[in-house]
């Protein structure tokens, strides 16, 4: 789209100090009909006292008025804070938002029919930015397919008054895809922490980039006027160039924040530097989340992660895995995320959310929803408020009430693995655990339904795409197959009929018997979650090098719990070295191994037998001095070699005679 200059910057108001205004001189420059874009996340980033200032003049003129707003991430408090500053009759006319939930203002003139209004992708937006920025039609994306964005369904529609179609499918090769339509920006709220005077910006106390760079450059070459909020103001050529986060080039108006309570670093937190990077603050333990329907859903997620796995957690009920990690002593061993673009540490929830404590890294929120979307996310944790028969979920509106989408449908249609977390039904009673099995509660509204009210995510499109999908709830668990959605496990104490089935409106496939929830979900005290999750599977622990004939075995941070780990090993064993119908040397490492005094001789018995049938030499090494006295002896008694060296260049070193 040509570039045409706001008419009004040619007579800005700035002073001596060359582009420093206050905030009532910047929103003068707001004319009717204005499309404005606003950068923040509830309420980090969130350019507070210009929007104070913009809806004063408002109140007071009644001017501008019919401004279009576009924003990708929720801005506000629930109340009256952020967005909501803009939720008067009038003041807007049409709004493109990701999330709706946090501007309940804004969200009544949309439920009513008052605006124009519609809730695309918070990534699409963040993406449709940087489009319109480098002079693009609009952005291209699979991200909302099958969804109430698709056009087939709403076209991301919230009301009969918006007739405009700003999303088509566009197949191309074969492929679908949705083209999202580019906006002419003319106004950009920002935030910032330092300013210079020729407009350059620093963010050394924000917690997060966000989309600010591509903001500005959207409004800068659409010839609009783009409007910095900072805290202070340095003399030109003082901020390093590395610092500066919105280059001077594309900013028109620096408005000096003078009062305080606009320019919190959240809206629940002033300031923390360990937010913004600029230290590491002290972890304090999590304290243990009581034993409740939140923390039996969120131990049940948990047994979906990995070692290494790069991870998202939804707000709401996704949270409870941060806790849970955290008492399994599993956080290290993961790389949690938040969609604006923390990646790493601990991330933060209520009105802090989107922030995250000692954060490895910060990258603007078009970089993370790119990570995202090229399937980057090994899994995702996400809140689920219906769920139909075909594995369909909405989150985004129910009835009266609209949430919007935020990034769900990013995270949802691009990780590797989604799980859903939600109560089995909405509203009810507390439950109890007793002896490992629940007692539950009478009453509350079903939440897997004939047919999602919304679609936010698309059981079918994850079918089609063969991506793996579990919905976990406190009494029970689905799985998303061919057949849709599938009852595969059932919590203790639990009645599938009584208290599964006759509480859906619709039959889950049910090829097999459910199989019973891991009982340490229902127990008060840790799971031994950190054990599990180290174990490497019994498969991947044999190796056999031809060249030097030496079966390796690794056990390494192994546990033996029960007759059925021996019989495991030996059957594994076998297996291997049967078909080789000679004796080979053999190499054990024992590291970090464990297993139950009542379970050494059943062990220690079938260590021989492989020796005796299948080893030539054998040698064994372990760091723990204990264990190597322990197993020792053990071996001893079965007139084995009792000698188990310190490493494993020892062990082989002793190997061949």
């Amino acid at each position: 789209m040509p570039r045409q200059t706001h008419p009004l910057l040619s007579h800005r108001p700035f002073t001596e100090k060359g582009k420093v205004v206050s905030a009532r001189e910047a929103v003068n420059l707001i004319r009717d009909g204005d499309a404005l874009a606003t950068g923040g996340f509830v309420g980090i980033g969130f350019a507070e006292h210009l929007a104070v200032a913009l809806e004063q003049r408002f109140l007071k003129t009644g001017q501008p008025r019919d401004l279009t707003l576009m924003y990708a991430a929720g801005q506000g408090d629930g109340k009256s804070r952020g967005l909501n500053h803009l939720g008067h009759e009038g003041l807007v006319a049409k709004v493109i938002g990701g999330h709706w939930g946090l501007v309940p203002k804004l969200q009544k003139l949309a439920v009513e029919g008052r605006i124009q209004a519609w809730n695309l992708p918070q990534g699409v937006i963040s993406h449709l930015f940087r489009d319109i920025a480098a002079g693009k039609p609009g952005t291209l994306s699979r991200v909302g397919l099958g969804t109430f964005v698709d056009p087939r369904l709403d076209g991301g529609r919230i009301n009969d008054a918006t007739r405009e179609e700003i999303v088509r499918l566009l197949p191309i090769d074969g492929e679908e895809y949705l083209f999202y339509k580019a906006q002419s920006l003319q106004v950009a709220f920002l935030r910032g922490t330092t300013a210079d005077t020729l407009g350059n910006v620093t963010m050394e106390h924000e917690a997060l980039v966000l989309e600010s760079l591509a903001i500005a450059t959207a409004v800068h070459n659409c010839g609009g006027v783009v409007i910095v909020q900072v805290e202070r103001l340095a003399e030109r050529a003082t901020l390093h160039p590395k610092d500066v986060k919105i280059p001077g080039v594309l900013v028109d108006c620096v408005v000096i924040c003078d009062d305080p309570e606009h320019h919190w670093q959240t809206f629940s937190t002033r300031y923390n530097p360990a937010y913004s990077g600029e230290i590491k603050a002290p972890m304090a333990t999590l304290e243990p989340m009581p034993l409740s329907a939140r923390k039996i859903i969120a131990r049940r997620a948990a047994f979906e992660l990995r070692p290494n796995a790069v991870v998202n957690l939804g707000i709401g009920m996704p949270e409870g895995v941060g806790p849970v990690a955290s008492e399994e002593r599993v956080l290290e061993l993961l790389t949690l995320t938040a969609e604006p673009g923390v990646i790493g540490g601990l991330p933060a929830s209520g009105l802090d959310f989107g922030a995250a404590l000692n954060t490895q890294a910060i990258i603007d929120q078009p970089a993370q929803f790119d990570f995202y979307d090229g399937g980057g996310l090994d899994i995702a944790f996400l809140g689920m408020a219906q769920v139909d028969g075909e594995g369909n979920v909405n989150v985004s509106k129910f009835g009266s009430r609209l949430a919007g989408a935020g990034g769900f449908i990013n995270i949802s249609q691009r990780a590797r693995k989604v799980v859903f977390m939600g109560t089995f039904l909405a509203a009810q009673g507390e439950l109890a655990v007793a002896d490992g099995r629940l007692k539950l509660a009478e009453g509350g509204l079903a939440k897997f339904v004939e047919g999602v009210e919304h679609r936010t995510f698309s059981g079918p499109l994850a079918i089609q795409e063969q991506r793996d999908v579990l919905y976990v709830t406190e009494r029970c668990v689905f799985q998303l197959t061919a057949q849709g959605v599938t009852l595969i496990e059932l919590a203790p104490g639990v009645d599938l009929d009584r208290d599964v089935l006759a509480l859906m409106n619709f039959t889950p496939a049910m090829p097999a018997p459910p199989s019973a929830m891991d009982g340490r979900i229902f127990l008060d005290h840790p799971m031994g979650l950190r054990d599990d999750l180290l174990s490497r599977p019994l498969e991947q622990r044999f190796t056999f090098d031809a060249a030097e004939e030496i079966f390796f075995v690794d056990f390494e941070n192994l546990r033996i719990k029960s007759q059925a780990d021996i019989d495991a090993i030996r059957h594994a064993a076998e297996s291997r070295l049967a078909p080789l119908g000679r004796r080979v040397y053999a190499v054990v490492n024992y590291d970090n191994f464990r297993i139950d005094e009542d379970l050494l001789e059943t062990y220690t018995a079938m260590v021989s037998y492989l020796e005796e049938h299948y080893y030539s030499r054998v040698t064994r090494y372990t760091t723990s001095g204990f264990l190597r006295m322990k197993l020792g002896d053990a071996l001893e008694q079965r007139a084995l070699s009792p000698h188990i060296y310190d490493n494993a260049e020892e062990a082989r070193e002793h190997l061949k005679p």
